[in-house]
């Protein structure tokens, strides 16, 4: 019989699957932006606020920033499992990676919806 150690690690799909539907939308978000920079190419400041300023275009922002994040975060998870063996270390480097992340999902938040 084999037994099983508990470590914090996820086994299955799930974070697979999260990690190809996050690529998607990355790769959705990337094309997106490519169409606009080649048909319809802000060519000054103001351009580029009223693009940014509408509603659709900062959700689809936030989107792809949460994906980056969220994407970033299942990586360096799986990373810090299997290379760093000492579990406090690890748990702090994790515990690290996780208040960053949320700073930096915050941040661009407030960033996204500071221009006006």
């Amino acid at each position: 019989m084999v037994k099983r150690v508990v470590v914090g690690a996820h086994y299955g799909a799930r974070d697979w699957l999260i990690q190809r539907v996050t690529a998607l939308v990355m790769a959705a978000f990337s094309l997106l932006m490519l169409f606009i920079l080649l048909f319809h190419r802000p060519e000054h400041y103001g351009a580029w606020k009223s693009l940014l300023s509408q509603q659709w275009m900062r959700l689809a922002s936030l989107l792809f920033l949460l994906s980056v994040f969220w994407h970033a975060w299942i990586g360096v998870r799986d990373i810090l499992m299997d290379y760093v063996k000492p579990t406090g270390v690890r748990l702090a480097l994790q515990v690290g990676v996780v208040l960053l992340l949320v700073a930096y999902s915050l941040w661009s938040i407030q960033i996204l919806w500071s221009i006006y």
